[in-house]
């Protein structure tokens, strides 16, 4: 593979660094800088300044408002949004229900879903994992019962990451009889989070954060326009959509980031300064354990490189979703791991309010060392969500090998 960019390459990223520089909002920026947590406003906000320029939907199809780009451009431009600071898209709109929306949808639904989701108009939650469904999803309780044009919705969907703020949820129901295969009994269907008997409670996480939810339906009356495709097909696109979610969850520009980060902190001596002395990143074992990071990093990157390359030609990815997505979650805790050492004693206080916008106080130790151990703790789910890391590691066996 090539590595060296062409001279419009070039040119591109010259664009891409320009429009950053000058578009991506100086709040947002000083907020990432500062592991200051971000809310939906910033999301939202930086989504449409994309979106105006034409660059929020990188993955779809053209005749839908995609960008058009090249793996390589694709590559340039999430190298160029981390290195700026600029958080990624929020995926459960435009990179996970709207690839279903545009391959399966009807032209109706397109017409009504899309062009909103591209202008972040809506914000989207997915409702898949039940409270007794997670990694073995096809079990899944939650019943749609068709009544007329309706579907009557019952049952509770778990780990809705964000849904306090969404406006929709697209979920995975169950429309069969008791007696059908569970994977034949499964559905797609969009639900406005507005309609009646709908019930958000929040799971507070260690970090004090409710970033994640359970979902209750209660009676919950859906047009039966809103069903995505065919009845009872709901598996074969859930799985469309999770190799998309997959592919994403590897992080590899924002893993870029963070190990440079890391290094340049390592870098400093024990009073936060550059020195010659008493430097982490002098430490033998210390850049072993870099070094060994940096290239298995190295290698995730060409993989998805080749990923991108088989998505631009219109296909879904395939099982090396499932390598990238366990050898990205990996190098993110190994990243989370590296910086609570380097934090040391710093890194066992936590002040939460220390992460929120406004605050006034005096941050706990060198460079924001404090939030090592909340990201620490908050990303140990990374190897878990997206279908745990031991279900990749059976589709690999089963796809690949043939095991």
């Amino acid at each position: 593979m090539n590595i060296d960019f062409s001279a419009d390459e070039l040119a591109f990223q010259q664009e891409v660094s320009t429009f950053l520089a000058e578009e991506f909002p100086e709040e947002i920026r000083n907020k990432t800088a500062n592991s200051i947590e971000l809310g939906k406003d910033d999301y939202v906000n930086w989504q449409k300044i994309l979106a105006k320029k034409g660059w929020a939907a990188t993955n779809w199809p053209v005749e839908h408002g995609g960008t058009g780009w090249t793996p390589t451009q694709k590559y340039i431009f999430g190298n160029e949004c981390a290195k700026a600071g600029a958080p990624e898209v929020m995926a459960f709109g435009l990179k996970m229900v709207a690839p279903v929306i545009y391959i399966y949808g009807n032209e109706e639904q397109k017409q009504r879903f899309l062009p909103d989701i591209l202008a972040s108009n809506v914000w989207w939650c997915q409702g898949y994992s039940e409270p007794n469904a997670g990694s073995d999803l096809a079990s899944l309780k939650t019943t749609a019962v068709r009544e007329g044009d309706e579907y009557v919705v019952n049952g509770t969907k778990t780990w809705t990451t964000l849904g306090q703020h969404a406006d929709w949820i697209f979920c995975l129901v169950r429309t069969g009889a008791a007696d059908v295969k569970n994977q034949n009994a499964i559905s797609f269907l969009l639900i406005d989070m507005k309609t009646p008997g709908i019930n958000v409670s929040p799971i507070y996480l260690l970090d004090g954060s409710p970033e994640v939810n359970e979902v209750h339906f209660d009676n919950v009356r859906v047009p039966a326009e809103n069903l995505i495709g065919e009845e009872g097909k709901g598996w074969t696109y859930a799985k469309v959509l999770l190799t998309h979610e997959r592919t994403n969850i590897a992080g590899v520009t924002d893993s870029k980031n963070r190990l440079k980060d890391l290094k340049e902190k390592a870098a400093k001596t024990s009073d936060g300064m550059p020195g010659s002395h008493s430097m982490l990143s002098d430490n033998h074992a210390w850049q072993q354990k870099v070094a060994e990071l940096e290239i298995e990093l190295l290698a995730l990157e060409y993989t998805e490189l080749k990923t991108l390359a088989a998505v631009s030609t219109g296909k879904a990815p395939g099982p090396e979703s499932s390598i990238l997505k366990i050898k990205g979650t990996e190098i993110q805790q190994t990243i989370d791991i590296l910086n609570v050492e380097m934090a040391g004693y710093y890194g066992l206080p936590f002040v939460r309010d220390q992460f929120m916008d406004g605050f006034d106080g005096v941050p706990i130790g060198p460079d924001q060392a404090a939030a090592s151990a909340p990201i620490y703790f908050n990303n140990r789910k990374a190897t878990i969500y997206g279908g745990s890391n031991e279900i990749q590691t059976n589709i690999i066996c089963k796809a690949v090998l043939g095991l």
